[in-house]
Formats: C-alpha cells, structure tokens, sequence
C-alpha cells in the first residue's frame, strides 16, 4: 500500500521527564471530515490529563485500505500501534488480536452505550471494542430547492426521490450544467456494500446473509433494487458516481451542485460550516423506501486495544476516555459524529446542534446490521463478492437477476470454505 503514514505526537501538558510513569500510546484515527482533527484534540485532552504521551497513525480513508493496513500490523504482532479504530463489521474477523476489554472497563460504562452495539462488539463472550460512534445512512436535501420547485417534504419512496430529482436537476442545469439530482456511493468498496445493502432491504429483498447464516440475496426483489439504482445513473446520478465515496459525494452537495445525496451524519456538521455553500439550506430525512420499509445500514467506529500493545493499561485508559460521555459529547457537538451513549439523545447542547438526532432517532436504533456476525472471519469477501455484483450492475455489465444468481453461487464457495 503506497500510503504515507503520518505520526503526529501529542505529548503532554507536563513533560514526560517531570513523570517517571509516563508512557508514549500510539492511536489509530480515521481522517474522512473532521475525524482527525477531532480525534488528535481528543487525545491530547487526555495527554494533558494524564502526564502521558500520545501518537497518532494516521490510517487512509477508504476502508477497505485501512484493514487490509491493520491485518498487515496485526499479523505481524507488531506493536507499533496500541489503539486501533475499528469498523463495527471487525470484530469477529480480529477479535483474537485484541484484548478483552469485559472486566477491564467498568460494567456501568459499558452499560452506559446501546447494547445493540456492545453486542455487535462482543465475539464469543469477548468484549473486542468500546464503541466510539456510530453511524447511520441518512438522506440529505435542499430545502430551498425543494421549496423552489413545489416540493413539501423529502421524498418518502426511491421513486419519489427520482421524480423529484429529476425535476430539480433540469431547472437547474439550466443555470448549472454540472448540477446533479442525487449523489452517493458508487465506488466498488465498502461503502457501496452499505447503500446497496439499504437499496435492498428497503425493496424487501433481505439482507444477503440472514442471521442463521443462510445465503438469501437471490431473489426478485433484491434484483430490482440494483437494476433500480442503476437506473439513476446518467439519469438523476452522473456518470461518475460509480467512483465516489463519502467524501467526493459531500465535496459536489456541499458545492452546491446537487439536490440529494446519501451520506452519514458526520456531513451534517461539515455542510453548516462557513465555507459551505448550502450552510442553513439542508434538510435531513430517512432513506427513501423501496415499498417494504426505510432502511439505513448501520454504521460506526470503535476503540480497541492490540494484545501487541506494550502499554496496554494506559491504551485502556484512552479508550475509556475517548469512548466517555465528555468525548462523545464534544463530538458530537463539533462534528456531528452519533453519540453510542443513550443519555447523550437527550442532551440539550447535543441536540441544539443536531436536531434530527431526536427526530431521526429511530433510524439510528433500527439501523440495518451488515452480515457481519453470521459470516463471521468470511466477512470482507462477502462484501467485496456483493459490492463487486453491484458494481456490475450499475456499470452496465449485467442485470439485476443475473447479478444476484452469480453472487448467489459465489457466496456459496466462500461458505463452503466455512464461516
């Protein structure tokens, strides 16, 4: 991988010399938005507290790229990075990397976040991870143009959504030729396993591995969903959607250059800054329905400390205070980032910077899982197998019904190597 890592120290108030205990903990954080600045200052909030010193790996953005980095470190047993940030789909494909965190971390913390993720977090009695935010597809949308062109509300089906798209899109090509309806993630990785995943859950077609383990992609509605997607494409969508990811969906919304797009909470914060060219001008809603329900994949980022860790009790000791109420709290304020702390929903600062955090609240608890608990070790080729189907589809290269039966016959062999 030709990525240049950066470590950045961040060392104590007090110097390291004035405390004979004082030990060096190198975090692993995202980068996609605001998460590195806010994960460096959170680090150092507690170097200051502590006497100790922290180093930051900064891991790449897709993340795809960043586990195949961490299963390169972990294999090694290396001990370069002590806390790991952690996708809520990889616990059960490295929880035997990672310490056991239950007894660890006091039960009325642990007790403090949603069990759902503490459960999602938990591998054979094992607490792999503290849960650090989680995350939820939502739909983003222009009031103002909503308003302009006689539209009430966000729409309520994907077939709204394009017909409203559409409209909106050619009034303001005329002004705009690189103006867009909808924009989302297209690119074949990660993150198109999650907007695909809520395309076919919302059309009734499951959710490619049922909790028992059983193979359940295969299936009409599951077809339609994809060959609909596909259908936005060069229609409400651009050509180019098939190569965004998060970040290249905000950068064109954020301009000002689409009606729609599909992205995590942690845009919200981002589209009020300054700099934004919608700042006051953006509604949040739930995903459209494909006629059996709104669906959001879940989402989500934890904290979790290596066995390869020299300094394991300190590592401990960050994570329980970034994953803390104070944390997630100033997160959530400054970046939008969804507390996993249930007190935090009805915290009054919280919720006067993000509103649809209470009325949204419902997406985030009944978020959609991705297979990842029954397809345990097998999860990243499940996906890649999926996403790489999907790909197919919106790239013209099969239909919907042929996609779904190939992927069918593909997850078999991965199953058949056991999961």
């Amino acid at each position: 991988m030709k990525k240049v890592i950066a470590l950045v120290s961040l060392s104590a108030a007090i110097a390291v010399s004035s405390n004979a205990s004082a030990v060096t903990v190198t975090l692993a954080c995202g980068a996609v938005g605001q998460e590195l600045q806010l994960c460096k200052e959170g680090a150092a909030r507690w170097a200051k507290k502590t006497g100790n010193d922290v180093k930051i790996f900064e891991s790449p953005n897709l993340t795809n790229d960043r586990l195949g980095l961490y299963q390169q470190q972990l294999a090694a047993k290396s001990s370069d990075i002590d806390v790991y940030q952690l996708d809520v789909v990889w616990p059960g494909l490295l929880s035997q990397h990672f310490v056991d965190l239950k007894g660890k971390v006091p039960a009325a913390e642990v007790n403090a976040h949603f069990k759902g993720i503490i459960d999602a977090n938990t591998v054979n009695g094992k607490l792999v991870a503290l849960p650090w935010f989680t995350d939820a597809g939502l739909l983003y949308y222009r009031t103002d143009l909503l308003q302009k062109y006689g539209f009430k509300s966000a729409p309520k089906t994907w077939t709204e959504l394009a017909l409203m798209a559409k409209k909106i899109q050619a009034g303001e090509q005329k002004t705009n030729k690189s103006f867009a309806g909808y924009v989302w993630q297209g690119k074949n990785y990660e993150g198109l396993t999650c907007d695909a995943l809520e395309w076919v859950v919302s059309f009734g077609g499951g959710t490619i591995v049922d909790s028992t383990g059983k193979i359940t992609i295969n299936n009409a509605q599951a077809a339609k969903a994809l060959d609909s997607a596909a259908s936005w494409i060069k229609s409400i969508s651009p050509a180019g959607v098939t190569t965004y990811d998060e970040e290249a969906a905000r950068g064109i919304f954020q301009a000002g250059n689409a009606a729609f797009m599909r992205n995590w909470p942690y845009a919200w914060a981002l589209g009020q800054n300054a700099d934004s060219k919608v700042k006051g001008k953006i509604g949040v809603a739930p995903l459209p329905s494909g006629g059996s329900r709104n669906a959001a994949t879940l989402g989500g980022w934890q904290l979790g400390v290596s066995q390869y860790s020299k300094n394991q009790a300190a590592a401990i000791d960050l994570v329980r205070y970034l994953a803390g109420p104070q944390e997630q709290k100033i997160r959530a304020i400054e970046g939008a980032y969804n507390p996993t702390i249930q007190s935090l929903y009805k915290d009054k600062d919280v919720l006067a910077k993000n509103p649809f955090f209470g009325s949204l609240y419902s997406v985030f608890t009944s978020a959609v899982a991705r297979p990842s608990g029954p397809t345990k070790g097998k999860y990243n080729q499940v996906s890649q197998a999926f996403s790489s189907a999907v790909s197919d589809v919106l790239n013209g290269k099969m239909k919907g019904q042929a996609a779904v039966a190939k992927l069918n016959g593909d997850l078999a062999r991965i199953k058949g190597r056991g999961w």
